[in-house]
């Protein structure tokens, strides 16, 4: 029954489709192709780095940190284990090996109504890979892009 009344309510009113920043994100990791990055972010995105305490605001430090982390961490070993996505979040669960290191991460994303990127959430385990990352990061970070 509540699928019928969901198919119903579709019908009533045409659905806007919206662009799939999953779909986007993941051509970027794939290709490795930045160039998409400024039009899948929001203007006012936040980006919460496993490593940084405070929330980096703003497509200019969310681009310059997942340009870094595209660096660092997407080499031939990183891939996405799993996804969990609803209208307007996902969780990206991803592995890589960094230096010898087991690196398991879980990338949190949340969208706007245009299909833009507005919060951008990265949480890695274990403190092991916390510690290479960071250091690998602050190098990359520290160097021009």
């Amino acid at each position: 029954m509540r699928i019928l009344t969901l198919l119903r309510r579709e019908q009533r009113t045409p659905m806007t489709v919206l662009p799939n920043p999953i779909s986007t994100w993941h051509q970027i990791v794939r290709t490795r192709d930045l160039s998409v990055l400024d039009n899948l972010l929001a203007d006012d995105v936040v980006f919460h780095s496993p490593v940084v305490h405070t929330p980096q605001r703003g497509r200019e430090l969310t681009r310059m940190y997942l340009t870094a982390a595209m660096q660092v961490l997407n080499g031939d070993a990183f891939h996405y284990l799993r996804e969990l996505v609803n209208e307007r979040d996902a969780m990206l669960e991803f592995e890589t090996v960094l230096d010898g290191i087991t690196i398991n991460g879980i990338d949190l994303i949340r969208w706007d109504e245009h299909g833009r990127i507005i919060d951008f959430k990265v949480m890695v385990r274990p403190l092991k890979a916390i510690n290479v990352l960071h250091q690998k990061m602050a190098q990359n970070l520290s160097s021009p892009l």
